[in-house]
């Protein structure tokens, strides 16, 4: 599971996906696929990459009026992989 992954889960689920890190930290993924990290001051010393594949507790953040609920990793990741199928248009010539 990559931080890719994350981004388009948050946003296909509409909702934000928080994750530990080995600081003390934390990360949140918003609804918007954008990973912030609140209260980081300066450039990080820390990779998001690596420290999203230590995670093992994830926290989900529906945008709805639903009660946030706690993910193990084999959770987030059946979350993640549960990706809609994408149908492409097909282009119709009227003639």
């Amino acid at each position: 599971m990559k931080l890719q992954d994350l981004r388009k889960a948050a946003i296909r689920e509409q909702g934000k996906i928080h994750f530990r890190l080995r600081n003390g930290m934390e990360c949140v993924v918003t609804e918007n696929g954008i990973a912030q990290v609140p209260g980081l001051k300066d450039k990080p010393d820390f990779n998001l990459e690596e420290e999203l594949s230590q995670a093992d507790e994830f926290l989900f953040e529906p945008h709805l009026p639903k009660p946030p609920r706690k993910l193990l990793r084999a959770e987030m990741e059946a979350m993640v992989a549960a990706a809609p199928v994408v149908t492409t248009a097909h282009d119709h010539d009227d003639e």
